[in-house]
């Protein structure tokens, strides 16, 4: 059977990949996967693209009207060790924040399971989505842009996408030859609130004159992140001071004063070091519009789990993490449990493939696959706790279609296969396999100034925990979205565009929704899935505006998404093992969200320009009981103003956050904060060379802030003032 699916797979296509434009060394070289106009030009460092994701076969990509592309200085001024920390300035993106090691993008509220993290188009193969305390594998410092997708990207990524996606771009295989003997990226900063010291390294030369070859390599150390107030929240600090006096009052005054020392813990979060590092190297082959390439990379990460105060090992921060654990070992001498920590690896093969057919009906065969080995391993102290082993592959074959009159698109199959297994103490999900397999297609017409898109997707999913607990089970999803827009300025009006996008998207369950059994320290919670889970349906409507009018670049978007058998974990009310229990259990909900963002010049004369950025998204989500979906993000606001001289960029910008507490039963209200934030950037060279030195200082007024979406808020709050400088170098 497994051979039947690999052979359909290799012998359809997949639906297209976005991605952006790129300077190209040659015109035959150049993919053309996207399209890119500027309203504002910085030389060869502009960051204020209108950048349409488009994919091939396809003009634009209309079918997801929730798109955005971050490269050039605004990754740099976002750069971050963790992915969803990078993306959590963006309308309608959060981040999970667990831990300054790991924070997993959240899509207009969603998270997990129900949002896709790839890289160049290919999942990352890993364990993030099982669970908050469980890192991406993924390493910013080396991207050369990351596409955010909201919303159902079902169609493109698979039943998993049914919340969004988010692709990070790399060159690690390379996408064209380079027309000048050496090419280096290089990115390295640092900062103050977690003593930050990364650097990253890229390097791509041509192999006579159809072969790249392209090394890279990162680097990143952190300390203990220093925070404004307390550790923990005001309602945590009086728990644990009520029962510290309790505990005093009955003569346990060992564990009095460790939760006297917990409420009262401030400055820094203890345990929150971090230490990553990466190697990667690609090579590929160019024969006219046809090009083969093969890519290896190496992930290496390590970093603490900030404990619950007064119950885990808060006391024993305030002190920077060394790699001999000396502290740990004097606490283990004294009879304390070590601090958790999590040590992850990954190595990873990819191929991209791409072969000319000529003007026939299909023009272009591509093909794009993954295989990934991953092993995470917690620690308690020096002691091994539980190890995490995820084994798999996934792949991709498109053929794209010749335009023929107003039509175009594309077709294709998309296959994956993935091992996963868990031994110790904390392995609450048991050793299962996932194997999917996916037919699919995306249609354009193109009447001028109206466009028509239709894309269809079939997906089977079979989850099978039979070796481990004896069950399996088997999902038939059925997806699609029918999608119009119509330019309402063109030319030298800019390229203003209205649409409506109309969808149904099918989820299969999870392994841990289904299978779940056990303690999970992380999220302090006893785990229960439910093997009778069925498939999460969702329909949605979407109306947007994006794109440029006149200088101004707008982007706009309306969304409601009712689902069917919504998938969430409930609270059961019973208590296992000292931990909440709480069970995956399946509800309708509704979802309704609005994200806006514009940027447009104020002010302008030959040698100065002032521009005008403001952003802004909302999300509401709630069960069919009438009771709010847990961790919604709240309102949020932001706003910035940016001088750009001939050489240096001045910019402030204010972030506003809403108190949440519209809240689930047992769920705590989360306080409104505000950071205010200013960098100035110094680009000395215009052109192909690119040199930017940027000086920052992030929330300069020290102001305590928790996200809503994370479940270690209470104890892990997000960084105090922060003054950071990096450079980056493209020659």
């Amino acid at each position: 059977m497994r051979f039947t699916l690999l052979t359909c797979a290799a012998a359809a296509a997949l639906i297209p990949y976005a991605a952006v434009a790129q300077e190209a060394s040659s015109s035959d070289q150049q993919e053309p996967e996207a399209a890119t106009r500027t309203s504002t030009e910085r030389g060869g460092d502009d960051f204020h693209n209108v950048i349409v994701v488009t994919a091939p076969g396809l003009d634009r990509l209309d079918v997801l009207a929730g798109t955005s592309v971050v490269d050039g200085m605004e990754l740099q001024r976002n750069q971050n060790g963790q992915l969803g920390e990078v993306l959590a300035k963006l309308p309608g993106v959060s981040a999970s924040g667990f831990a300054p090691g790991v924070s997993r993008p959240v899509l207009r509220g969603f998270g997990g399971e129900r949002v896709r993290v790839l890289t160049d188009g290919i999942g990352a193969i890993d364990a993030s989505s099982t669970s908050d305390d469980h890192a991406v594998t993924v390493e910013p410092l080396i991207a050369e842009r990351i596409e955010v997708l909201r919303g159902p990207a079902v169609l493109l990524y698979g039943s998993q996408a049914i919340g969004g996606a988010v692709n990070v771009i790399t060159k690690r295989i390379p996408p064209r030859v380079p027309d000048e003997p050496v090419h280096v990226d290089a990115m390295a900063g640092f900062d103050t609130v977690s003593n930050r010291r990364e650097g990253g390294l890229s390097v791509d030369v041509p192999v006579g004159d159809n072969l790249a070859f392209h090394v890279d390599g990162s680097y990143r150390n952190t300390d203990n992140l220093e925070i404004p107030g307390y550790v923990a929240t005001d309602r945590l600090r009086a728990q644990l001071l009520e029962s510290a006096a309790e505990e005093e009052a009955e003569g346990h005054l060992d564990e009095a004063e460790e939760l006297r020392e917990g409420a009262n813990a401030r400055g820094t979060l203890p345990n929150s070091w971090t230490e990553t590092y990466t190697l990667g190297t690609g090579l590929a082959y160019f024969s006219g519009n046809s090009s083969l390439g093969v890519s290896f990379d190496y992930y290496d990460t390590n970093y603490g789990i900030p404990g619950l105060p007064g119950v885990g090992h808060v006391h024993e921060g305030d002190h920077d993490h060394d790699h001999d654990h000396e502290e740990e070992d004097d606490d283990h001498a004294h009879g304390e449990e070590g601090p958790v920590s999590i040590g992850m690896k990954r190595y990873r093969a990819d191929l991209k493939g791409v072969l000319d057919l000529g003007d026939g009906f299909f023009n272009e065969l591509r093909t794009r696959w993954g295989y990934s080995d991953y092993t995470h391993t917690e620690f308690e102290g020096d002691e091994v706790g539980t190890v995490f082993d995820v084994e798999g592959v996934e792949g991709r074959v498109e053929l794209v279609q010749s335009r023929r009159g107003n039509l175009q698109g594309s077709l294709g199959g998309q296959y994956s296969h993935t091992n996963f297994s868990a031994i110790g103490e904390e392995a609450f999900v048991p050793s299962n396999t996932t194997d999917s397999f996916a037919l699919f297609t995306v249609q354009e017409l193109d009447f001028d100034r109206f466009e028509v898109e239709l894309g269809a997707r079939y997906e089977h999913t079979g989850v099978d925990a039979s070796d481990s607990i004896g069950v399996s089970r088997d999902f038939d999803t059925f997806s699609g979205a029918i999608g119009a827009s119509y330019t309402l300025t063109d030319g030298a009006a800019g390229d203003l565009r209205a649409g409506v996008n109309l969808s149904r998207a099918e989820r299969a369950p999870s392994a841990q929704e289904l299978f779940a059994e056990g303690p999970h320290v992380a999220t302090q919670q006893f785990e229960i899935g439910s093997p009778t889970l069925g498939t999460e349906r969702s329909w949605g409507v979407e109306g947007y505006v994006r794109g440029n009018l006149g200088p101004a670049l707008l982007s706009a978007s309306v969304y409601r998404n009712w689902f069917n058998d919504f998938i969430f974990l409930s609270d059961t009310g019973a208590e296992e093992d000292g931990l909440e229990v709480f069970q995956f259990l399946q509800q309708n909900a509704d979802q309704f969200g609005i994200e806006a963002e514009a940027s447009m010049p104020v002010f302008e004369t030959n040698d100065f320009k002032l521009l005008a950025d403001v952003r802004g998204d909302y999300v509401r989500a709630t069960l069919a009981d009438g009771s709010p979906v847990p961790r919604i993000p709240p309102l949020s606001l932001s706003g910035a103003l940016e001088g750009q001289f001939e050489h240096v960029d001045v910019r402030a910008e204010v972030e506003w956050f809403d108190k949440q507490d519209r809240v689930s039963e047992h769920e705590a209200p989360t306080d409104g904060y505000t950071f205010v934030n200013a960098s100035v950037a110094w680009h000395p060279f215009e052109g192909a060379d690119n040199l930017t030195i940027l000086a920052q200082v992030d929330n300069i007024f020290d102001v305590e802030g928790r996200r809503h979406t994370s479940f270690t808020k209470e104890f892990v709050p997000l960084p105090g003032r922060n003054f950071k400088l990096t450079a980056r170098l493209s020659l």
